[in-house]
């Protein structure tokens, strides 16, 4: 049969402040990657774009059956015909 070992009030005590530097320098670095993940984000870059009021509404219309913004749409538009650029598959 194991023995339990028993801690005096001061080993429990060191070994809960150890737990929290842990726990703290665990939170540290999830917020790092949190502001790196924002700062991201704000590096998008923004184009003027002209369009033809019917294609407008066809990517209007498009974006809604997504459930997306219109610049969600024309985004994803956007990084799929790159995708498909890179792995080679042009449909002329």
């Amino acid at each position: 049969m194991e023995e339990t070992k028993v801690f005096t009030p001061e080993e429990r005590e060191e070994a809960l402040k150890k737990r929290l530097e842990h726990l703290a320098a665990m939170e540290a670095e999830v917020r790092k990657k949190e502001k790196e993940l924002k700062e991201k984000e704000k590096a998008k870059k923004q184009v003027p774009l002209r369009l033809s009021a019917a294609l407008w509404e066809e990517l209007a219309a498009w974006a809604e059956e997504d459930f997306r913004s219109i610049n969600g749409q024309i985004e994803y538009l956007l990084a799929e015909c790159v995708r498909q650029r890179k792995k080679g598959k042009t449909s002329d």
